[in-house]
């Protein structure tokens, strides 16, 4: 922990080593933009809007279109390309931001017309579509002209947000501009829509956001639900910078809300965004996970190796203001409900499950890409479709994260169409020019839109392989248009959970040490996971040498005098311990703890199920305390989850102890000689010692802090001066005391 600031500023320069695969965005190679989330059992789904159209030196808008994305994963994505398209669909003008939902296995869109001029509502059984009007009643609009009802006086009838109650109940909610007044809480709506056909309940109602601090609510409302509390979120006003996403909280989906925080600043990320200039997100949970997607200016700018792909026009260096990316990171929840504030990374969220290559893909499935152009055949009235154009004579390539190949591929196919001879896949692992698994050849099918299935056999394909790249080879560009591609093979491998660090599960009553949580398990899932953290990089192996005590984990694991223990905690990182509780009843917690800081916190659950919430408390890194919390626990084998709720502490270990405020099961009875300590019925010898080592005498106390307070006002102490090193003999504990004479 107090390797802190060092240890940041390492994090950072170090990225730049490996950000060429840096995983934000989801696409690089084209713009896009306002994107809006949703999550059903199998899949996470974003739709976006496009930066496409616009010129190089755009100084506007020019936004046409739909796009949608999904993944299983986090990781990998797959892009349908243009799912609705305004320029062939009759009545319709610009589609803007616009939102999405998913309820019993249909999809549905509230988009803007216009940029302001109505609301429209669209359905499909599937991401891909084919979209037809929902509407219904006769009319192409929900809201606002040719719509059922109006707009209810909002400034900016834009920025449709759609959210479905869990019994069913939609809610569609719009809006944005703004006002003369300081904050206004008056620029959107929400209208609850009450049977099949889709009729709303009277007008909107103007939504109301109490406490609201100084910056306005300008645009990009969105309703989202967790744990049966309502969170309405906003893109702030320009008036005061650049706009972040702010958010309220009610217990009624109509509100009022109370203003509560920001759930996302500008995503800068060095530059890559543009002050004063917009923002807007999109958020779902999904598998046990929150996240929220944003759009920021990063492939525009070509920071972290990222190629800076030109614009509609073909010019490069396009105006980055009007040439926008989508990305995504986790966002956490703290105890009471609150949000904290997103840090957008370049990595974005963890992959949370493995990659199974035995399926049939759309072609633009991937993690990352680069040397790619894309072409969407919009059809209105089926479903979408989208090809890859790979710039085959530079570097061209998918990357594919997390594939689990089981036993082994066999074989790759790949439905391509091409205009050359000579073009073909390579699929290699671990980089784009890495071990090489296979070559298919392409055939020529003498135009790029007559496609065949062309199959080559691979090898050297087995368990999970980390990054597998799909590469595009040949002798000129855009020649080579691909549609799908699958392997074949043995099937995936077994998913295999999590298992205790030493092979035996800890036993309660007993001691847990913290840095030996169960080792994560393999396959598809999260319950593969032991461990959830904020970053890849362990802040704590320069403790040890360099050496991370836990490899490819990224926990933070310091090397102190008493061994091993876990810090640079924050809030949303938790870890897993494999328990074998001995029977039911009542515990008693007791936790090793140091921090210079009173706001520290974690939890405690046991099989998903909470079971205490502990405060964190401290002066000084280098001294370790107790803290405790009664628990209540089921007999038999379970996993332990540590939790942390507030930032920044170390924690060395944690013990159990049979029955309601037990005695600590560290307190030694000793004999009291030389200092008087009151009311103890159990404690410890501690020695003094100065910097060179020489003892200069031994007493005992309760804890280390009494020790502390002790030494400090013993007379003795007033002879030595500087700093003095008291050690706890029993468990080694350490702190420094400074006194003067």
């Amino acid at each position: 922990m107090k390797l802190l600031k060092k240890a940041t500023m390492f994090g950072l320069l170090a990225g730049f080593g490996v950000s060429a695969l840096a995983d934000n965005p989801i696409s690089t190679y084209h713009y896009l933009a306002d994107p809006g989330a949703a999550a059903d059992d199998d899949y996470f789904y974003i739709i976006t809007d496009s930066d496409d159209p616009a010129p190089y030196n755009s100084n506007g808008y020019k936004i046409y279109a739909l796009y949608a994305f999904r993944s299983r994963d986090m990781q990998n994505w797959t892009d349908f390309g243009i799912i609705y398209d305004a320029r062939k669909v009759n009545g319709i003008n610009d589609i803007w931001a616009s939102g999405i939902a998913v309820h019993n296995g249909t999809f549905y869109i509230v988009f803007p017309d216009g940029g302001g001029g109505g609301i429209g509502y669209i359905k499909a059984p599937a991401i891909e579509g084919p979209w037809t009007n929902a509407v219904g009643q006769g009319k192409d609009k929900l809201v606002g002209g040719r719509g059922i009802i109006g707009c209810d006086g909002v400034s900016w009838c834009f920025d449709p947000g759609i959210f479905i109650d869990d019994d069913g109940t939609t809610y569609v909610t719009w809006g944005g501009g703004e006002s003369n007044s300081r904050p206004n809480t008056d620029n959107f709506d929400i209208v609850k829509l009450n049977d099949a056909k889709n009729a709303p309940v009277g007008n909107g109602s103007h939504v109301k956001v109490n406490n609201l601090p100084t910056r306005k609510m300008l645009e990009a409302s969105y309703i989202h639900k967790h744990k049966g509390t309502y969170y309405f979120s906003y893109s702030t006003g320009w008036q005061q910078g650049a706009p972040t996403i702010d958010y309220g909280i009610s217990n009624n989906v109509m509100g009022p809300y109370t203003w509560k925080g920001t759930i996302l600043g500008d995503p800068s990320m060095n530059g890559r965004s543009i002050n004063g200039n917009n923002n807007h997100h999109g958020i779902a949970e999904f598998k046990g996970h929150s996240y929220v997607v944003y759009h920021d200016r990063r492939i525009a700018k070509g920071h972290n190796g990222l190629e800076i792909i030109p614009a509609d026009d073909g010019k490069a260096k396009p105006n980055e203001g009007y040439h926008r990316s989508v990305s995504v990171d986790e966002m956490f929840y703290n105890a009471d409900g609150t949000i904290q504030t997103v840090k957008v990374t370049d990595e974005g969220p963890a992959q949370i499950e493995n990659f199974d290559p035995y399926d049939w893909y759309p072609a633009l499935t991937s993690s990352k890409q680069k040397g790619i152009r894309s072409r969407s055949n919009f059809v209105q009235g089926k479903a979408a479709e989208h090809v890859m154009l790979p710039l085959s004579s530079k570097e061209a390539w998918l990357r594919v994260s997390g594939v689990d190949f089981g036993a082994g591929a066999t074989g790759f196919t790949v439905e391509a169409a091409s205009t050359a001879d000579g073009n073909k896949v390579e699929i290699r692992s671990g980089s784009a020019t890495g071990t090489l698994a296979g070559t298919c050849t392409i055939k020529n099918t003498g135009n790029k839109n007559t496609f065949v299935e062309n199959k080559c056999d691979v090898e050297g394909l087995s368990g999970v392989v980390k990054q597998l790249f799909l590469v595009f080879k040949g002798n000129q560009d855009s020649t080579m248009a691909v549609k799908a591609w699958g392997f074949e093979g043995s099937g995936t491998t077994p998913p295999e959970p999590q298992k205790p660090f030493s092979g035996k599960a800890w036993d309660i009553p007993g001691k847990i040490e913290m840095e030996d949580f169960d080792i994560p398990g393999s396959g598809r899932g999260s319950e593969i996971k032991s461990y959830s953290e904020n970053d890849s990089e362990d802040h704590g192996a320069e403790s040890n040498g360099g050496k991370s005590y836990r490899e490819d984990t990224g926990v933070d694991i310091y090397k102190k005098a008493t061994g091993y223990v876990v810090g640079y905690n924050q809030s949303g990182e938790w870890l897993e311990y494999t328990v074998n509780v001995k029977e039911d009843g009542d515990y008693t917690m007791f936790a090793s703890v140091a921090t210079d800081n009173s706001t520290a916190s974690f939890t405690l659950s046991i099989d998903g199920k909470s079971v205490a919430e502990v405060p964190v408390a401290g002066d000084s890194w280098d001294d370790f305390i107790k803290v405790k919390a009664n628990v209540t626990l089921p007999a038999g084998e379970h996993v332990l989850r540590f939790t942390v709720t507030g930032d920044w502490f170390d924690i060395d270990y944690m013990q159990f102890a049979a029955g309601k405020n037990a005695t600590d099961p560290d307190d030694e009875t000793i004999g009291i000689k030389g200092f008087r300590v009151l009311g103890a019925n159990s404690v410890a010898t501690f020695d003094v010692f100065d910097l060179n080592g020489k003892k200069i005498t031994s007493f005992t106390a309760r804890h280390i802090h009494e020790a502390k307070k002790l030494w400090r006002d013993n007379a003795m102490s007033k002879s030595v001066q500087g700093v003095c090193i008291i050690r706890n003999r029993h468990n080694g504990a350490v702190a420094r005391v400074r006194t003067t004479r």
